[in-house]
């Protein structure tokens, strides 16, 4: 995902404070590069003890910042031009007696002073905890990370897993690929903030014996790059998702499920507590009116199985003829006739906005291109008809609709 420069521009100054995970540091590094971002790398003493500066001056393509005394700026005063320079600082890892400093504006060192000196209005900090388990959970870390939060720090993580110790329980740093994220989404712009946004995706699987059932191609890839997209955008987003194999997005709550019916079971409370309800799962139309106790076997027989089946609850419809309902926007993917098709599911649906596009096209693939209709107008994106990558299309959407929101309640 990173290779579309998404930090293009961006200057970072990754700090890195004593602990095992300084090794995950390195691939951060590389991937924030890698994403577009220049990166200056700033250690304390105890990061030293874990990890060389060589590495990160090989990875960054910069050198190293270890002291405060470094006499290499014009001025000797490395703490304040790192923090000026920088569009945010990130501390990965971060250790509970660097946060207790933090939280405490200590600065004794280069990377604290830099923290502290840092236009807060400019620069954003944002810090990855990891420690052990215990030092974790401690109230004195607990207060200071609360202090922190309320300084206006972004606290990412922590993780939960094994640790170096051999316990395992919260305190682990996040994943490269985890960071590097949470560093793209700060710099979306938030135009959803405060709101709450309930999406489905993926396919629906019904059971027609224990073994075989009725599903579609759906992937969940355009639903789950919506799910990011409007977190990015700082909304409080619900994912309900088939049967499919991808990671949650980063501060999404994900509810799985496997048929129609469940889907529908999960989405209809659910609905009245959100404003915005976008159905991008491919749900089936149909399912099996008996389910077979034990698998249905060919053996001897000339004639394959017959079954009847009967129709599925209409998850959309019903969320739109709520009280109340929240934004309703669905989602067509149609084999031909496009516009045609989805301008009637959208008038059938009765819905405000529709997105369509060519299903057999897009599943399971990377990129997209996309219909949007509502019942005045249409348009492509991108807008000359070609295609681009989910997570981007579904940034778009992200924009136009917080606008489509506005103008409903201006």
């Amino acid at each position: 995902m990173s290779d579309r420069n998404e930090l293009h521009g961006r200057h970072i100054v990754l700090g890195l404070t004593g602990g095992i995970a300084c090794y995950k540091s390195a691939e951060l590094v590389r991937l924030l590069v890698k994403a577009g971002a220049t990166v200056q790398v700033v250690m304390t003493e105890a990061a030293e003890a874990f990890i060389t500066p060589v590495t990160f001056q090989a990875l960054s393509g910069r050198p190293v910042f270890t002291s405060q005394w470094d006499a290499r700026p014009d001025n000797n005063m490395a703490h304040i031009n790192l923090g000026r320079e920088a569009d945010a600082i990130v501390i990965a890892p971060a250790s509970a007696d660097f946060m207790a400093r933090l939280a405490t504006g200590r600065a004794d060192e280069l990377l604290s002073l830099t923290c502290l000196a840092r236009p807060r209005e400019h620069t954003a900090l944002l810090v990855a905890p990891a420690m052990n388990r215990e030092m974790w959970s401690h109230p004195a870390t607990q207060r200071n990370v609360a202090t922190l939060q309320a300084d206006g720090t972004v606290i990412l993580g922590p993780g939960c897993g094994e640790q170096a110790c051999g316990e395992t329980g919260d305190g682990r740093m996040l994943e490269p690929e985890a960071l590097r994220d949470a560093v793209i989404a700060h710099f979306q712009p938030k135009v959803l903030a405060g709101r709450k946004v309930l999406i489905t995706a993926g396919p629906t699987f019904e059971p027609i014996d224990p073994v075989r059932g009725i599903t579609n191609h759906s992937s969940g890839k355009m639903g789950f790059a919506l799910a990011r997209a409007a977190q990015e955008a700082g909304a409080e987003v619900t994912l309900v998702a088939g049967p499919v194999h991808l990671p949650t997005p980063r501060g999404v709550r994900r509810i799985d499920v496997m048929t129609a019916q469940q889907m529908h079971d999960v989405v209809l409370p659910a609905a009245a507590q959100h404003e915005v309800f976008i159905a991008t799962a491919a749900v089936a139309d149909w399912r099996p009116a008996t389910q077979s106790d034990q698998k249905i076997k060919k053996e001897g027989k000339k004639v394959a199985p017959t079954f009847a089946l009967t129709e599925n609850p209409d998850i959309l419809a019903a969320v739109a003829a709520l009280p109340g309902a929240p934004y309703c926007v669905g989602f067509a993917a149609e084999s031909e006739q496009l516009l045609t098709h989805a301008r009637a599911k959208l008038q059938r649906k009765r819905i405000p906005l529709i997105i369509g596009n060519l299903g057999p096209a897009t599943f399971g693939r990377d990129e997209n291109s996309l219909l949007v209709v509502d019942a005045d107008s249409h348009h492509a994106l991108p807008a000359d008809g070609s295609q681009a990558d989910k997570l981007t299309l579904a940034r778009i959407l992200m924009q136009e609709l917080s606008q489509r929101l506005s103008n409903r309640t201006a």
